[in-house]
């Protein structure tokens, strides 16, 4: 991404793409380690945020899997953070008694990741798991687990790496503020 000097002096790195690197690696390893033995594991990425999470960790997995697709939408303010959710794009894939793994680009106040793994649940996987770029356990509304993740921050608004302010910044290599 071209960013225009006076946006580069909004942006301030916090997690440089070296980081990422790294961890990334650590996770696709940690994961083929725990699903050695899974008969069937099917990555879902949560669009679009995760898209770019979910594509780098699947070329680090040495394990087979399918990969899929589905869209959340989340209505509501950021004085209103109980808004209403609802799938835009659904899976394509049935995932009864299939080993799931729900990637997710963060996890803050929880609400969506709790409706969307209740409606996960409903199909019958023989086990759901949830592997997120970012947690921000300080935000938490709702308890969900979170088996594997990438980073912990604190309450803070950033973008890069899949996450974006209007559509924007997501094609970053890094994770930075906004100023």
């Amino acid at each position: 991404m071209i960013v225009k000097k006076e946006e580069e002096r909004s942006l301030e790195i916090v997690i440089t793409e070296e980081e990422i690197n790294k961890k990334v690696v650590q996770l696709g390893y940690l994961i083929s380690q725990d699903y050695a033995q899974a008969k069937e594991l099917v990555i879902i990425a949560v669009l679009r945020g995760s898209v770019y999470f979910a594509v780098d960790l699947s070329r680090q997995l040495t394990i087979p899997f399918t990969l899929d697709f589905i869209g959340i939408s989340s209505y509501g303010t950021s004085s209103d953070p109980l808004g209403i959710v609802r799938i835009t794009k659904d899976l394509d894939t049935n995932i009864a008694q299939k080993n799931v793994l729900l990637i997710e680009d963060i996890v803050d106040t929880g609400l969506t990741l709790n409706y969307l793994l209740k409606n996960l649940r409903t199909r019958n996987p023989l086990s759901l798991r949830v592997c997120t770029f970012l947690d921000m356990p300080g935000r938490r509304i709702a308890a969900v687990p979170v088996d594997y993740r990438g980073f912990e921050m604190s309450d803070m608004f950033v973008v890069g790496y899949g996450l974006d302010y209007n559509e924007r910044y997501r094609n970053l290599k890094v994770i930075a503020v906004l100023k």
